[in-house]
């Protein structure tokens, strides 16, 4: 007789524990969610910003119908599904779609970002340099080459630093743009205008000082 209202009170602390454990449960649970629900929202929020200033772009500018832009009966089956599992699935869904806006934003500004330059005017940056240093040179030759010698040294000059600079502007595109088995193009008629420049420059400046005198 003595031992039955020890068992029993033993029985009462077994389930008094069950019950503490299975509330202490269901606190953490609910708090989890509570947090997974709040994170949510605030993903929420920040997908409808993201596409606030896309769907706009893409109706004033790009001119696409409104109606398009709305989801289809299939796309929100779909998005329905991927939702049923609870406030963690929702959540997923929701980063997902935040990352499909992030794409999104950077698909369309790639058409506004510069391209790569086109051949002509990169290789332009090559020969306008090995140019630039002829005209040097043909400036420095007139100022230190006796008069009688003027003829001389232009017909030099004229005909082999042109030559000189096409070569080496030539070679450093091959060096720098080139690789092995690419095909390079070197825009060879924008070389030779820009390598001959110097010396009609040159031909202009003596004939208009020499009209001058």
């Amino acid at each position: 007789m003595t031992d039955e209202p020890g068992e029993a009170w033993a029985d009462y602390l077994a389930a008094a524990q069950r019950l503490d454990a299975v509330r202490r449960a269901a606190s953490s649970a609910a708090g989890e969610q509570a947090a997974t629900l709040q994170a949510a929202n605030q993903e929420l929020s920040a997908v409808r910003a993201r596409l606030a200033p896309q769907r706009a772009r893409l109706i004033q500018d790009l001119g696409v119908p409104e109606p398009e832009l709305f989801p289809q009966p299939g796309e929100q089956a779909l998005a329905a599904q991927s939702m049923a599992g609870g406030p963690a699935a929702i959540l997923a869904a929701l980063r997902q779609a935040r990352a499909t806006a992030d794409a999104a934003d950077a698909g369309m500004l790639a058409p506004l970002q510069p391209g790569p330059l086109r051949p002509w005017a990169r290789n332009l940056l090559v020969y306008g340099p090995f140019a630039a240093a002829v005209l040097v040179v043909q400036i420095v030759l007139y100022l230190i080459a006796p008069s009688g010698s003027l003829p001389t040294y232009a017909l030099l000059c004229g005909l082999s630093l042109p030559v000189l600079a096409f070569g080496l502007g030539w070679l450093t595109i091959g060096f720098v743009y080139g690789g092995a088995g690419l095909k390079v193009d070197r825009t060879p008629l924008v070389g030779i205008v820009t390598c001959l420049t110097p010396v009609l420059l040159t031909c202009m400046g003596v004939g208009l000082l020499a009209f001058i005198r």
